[in-house]
């Protein structure tokens, strides 16, 4: 290198006969690598806002890459482009990086409760839309986000309990069952909620909640057979359709998106509440079937699952769309969310009507409906601006497992026979195919709501929450 000849940091070298200088190290230099970024008090200001944005997808049952693009995407509409964000279930962590002169900043936030209200999950959508197009400010989003997390229910609590009673009609009436069959599985799933409330208050933990809950549904129809008030109903029926109402509240389709997006921690931490919740539900329905062989009841044989029949299909779809749109209205969606979903879980019970005539098992036959209300769900939702979320969940809610549940429960409980075991496999199996179902069918509709033109841009994984895709800046 000749006299003149200069390294990145520093000479390294000089005139002939003289020594070489040292090379200057980039700590020692004027030399500053990364972004130019706002005041620290405004990255603190901006990181609480992405996070408590975030922590509201995350109470509402959205995936952790959604909750992952939205907080990106949220940092990145105030200057803070290079943000990395650790969502591990109970915990969001987000931390910004400065350049190689500045230390990173790094935020956390607790979650610490679970409520589904999709009113709020759909306002702070619109409000991360404001943000991402620019037409709205830090200070006005964070007084925008307090109003909204604060806000009462937009339905009093007493619709919520004659929503998820309308839900068990409907499943009632889905599976099989006469009219008065099913307005005593509305009673008694009534009663359900009612009691679940007053535990909940107590701050009960949801294990033990979903042991009471069972135990009272299965020891209600129980009773209802004993006493004679339905002398031709079987029990299973009615168990049936509270079972599915209490399954509804796991987050199943969050827990195979999360697995599948490859937010393995997070998968295995909702796998774990959903195996719980779904072991107390067990363990209350079992007790129950157990006092009452204890006390000598008499057990009329399993109700058996309806054959497949085209002149059913019109009435599978109408109860289809009532439970649906009773879980959305239970969940707090709004009401153009409500015909949304009813029209999804119309959708989907119809298809799995259709796809049962064909000849398919359960199992094949939840996974077709499965990504066809994934799909409608994933076009429809998006144009309308509302969550697929919304619509995903509650259009697979009629189609959970909930008389093969029972099924399973009474062959292990009262017949005492290990063939409750593979038809237990077959319920979980059932409610993956369904979960997985919604996902895959949501990652089927983007190019079509993206434009096929732009398909090999669009396919960047299944977005149930948030904006489609974070953008990312380059470094400046």
């Amino acid at each position: 290198m000749g006299a003149g000849g200069s390294g990145e940091y520093g000479k390294a070298g000089g005139a002939d006969g003289d020594a070489p200088t040292d090379v200057v190290s980039p700590l020692d230099a004027d030399v500053v690598i990364g972004p130019a970024l706002p005041a620290e008090r405004t990255v603190h200001f901006v990181l609480d806002l992405a996070l408590r944005i975030g922590e509201v997808q995350m109470t509402s049952g959205a995936g952790a890459s959604d909750v992952t693009a939205t907080i990106i995407a949220v940092a990145e509409a105030f200057g803070l482009p290079h943000c990395e964000v650790d969502v591990i279930y109970t915990s969001i962590t987000v931390t910004c990086w400065r350049g190689t002169e500045e230390a990173p900043i790094t935020s956390v936030r607790v979650v610490r409760s679970r409520s589904l209200d999709y009113t709020r999950l759909q306002a702070v959508e619109v409000l991360v839309r404001k943000i991402t197009g620019q037409r709205i400010t830090a200070e006005e989003s964070q007084i925008e986000l307090n109003g909204l997390t604060s806000a009462d229910h937009p339905y009093p609590r007493w619709v919520a309990t004659a929503a998820w009673a309308g839900m068990a009609v409907a499943i009632t009436v889905l599976i099989g069952g006469a009219p008065l069959m099913a307005v005593f599985a509305g009673l008694i799933t009534a009663v359900v909620d009612r009691v679940g409330r007053v535990l909940n208050k107590r701050a009960l933990p949801f294990f033990f909640q979903q042991v009471v809950g069972g135990a009272l549904a299965t020891g209600g129809a129980l009773a209802l057979f004993v006493s004679g008030l339905v002398p031709a109903a079987r029990p299973t029926l009615l168990v049936a359709a509270a079972i599915t109402v209490l399954l509804s509240g796991l987050s199943v389709v969050s827990t195979v998106q999360d697995a599948i997006t490859g937010y393995n921690v997070t998968a295995a931490g909702r796998t774990m509440e959903v195996s719980m919740m779904t072991a107390g539900l067990i363990a209350g329905v079992v007790l129950a079937l157990n006092v009452a062989t204890a006390l000598g009841m008499q057990y009329t044989p399993l109700a058996d699952p309806l054959p497949p029949s085209a002149v059913r299909l019109p009435v599978q779809a109408l109860a289809g769309a009532a439970a649906a749109g009773c879980f959305g209205l239970a969940s707090y969606a709004t009401p153009k969310a409500l015909l949304v979903s009813a029209l999804a879980g119309g959708i989907g019970a119809a298809g799995y009507g259709t796809l049962s005539l064909t000849g398919a098992g359960p199992i094949a036959a939840s996974a077709g409906a499965a990504v066809i209300i994934g799909f409608g769900g994933g076009v429809i939702s998006r144009r309308l601006r509302m969550p697929p979320l919304v619509v995903a969940v509650s259009g697979m809610v009629p189609l959970l497992p909930g008389i093969t549940t029972y099924r399973a429960l009474y062959q292990l409980a009262v017949e005492r026979t290990v063939s409750g075991l593979p038809t237990l496999m077959i319920a979980a199996a059932i409610a993956l195919a369904l979960a997985a179902g919604v996902v895959l069918g949501e990652y089927l509709a983007q190019p079509v709501r993206s434009g096929l033109g732009r398909l090999e841009r669009r396919l960047s994984g299944p977005r149930m929450s948030g904006p489609l895709r974070p953008t990312r800046r380059r470094l400046e």
